[in-house]
């Protein structure tokens, strides 16, 4: 079973659930969270800055699966 990754700003409730959090609050942040991402990370959220910073790199791919969360 896959792991799942959280990244943006104030995302440190996550990890309760268990989730890998990367707390990123800006641009740089959010683009090595992204491409520190482990093999088996199955499930990135985002949060909606973060998803906004990293659009290139979401067309790009079909791995892992990506959420954003609402605001």
């Amino acid at each position: 079973m896959g792991a799942v990754a959280v990244i943006g700003a104030g995302v440190d409730g996550w990890a309760l659930a268990g989730a890998r959090v990367h707390d990123a609050g800006d641009d740089a942040s959010v683009r090595q969270a992204w491409s520190s991402l482990e093999d088996d990370v199955s499930v990135v959220l985002l949060t909606e800055e973060a998803a906004r910073v990293l659009s290139i790199e979401l067309t790009a791919t079909s791995w892992p699966l990506v959420v954003v969360m609402p605001p």
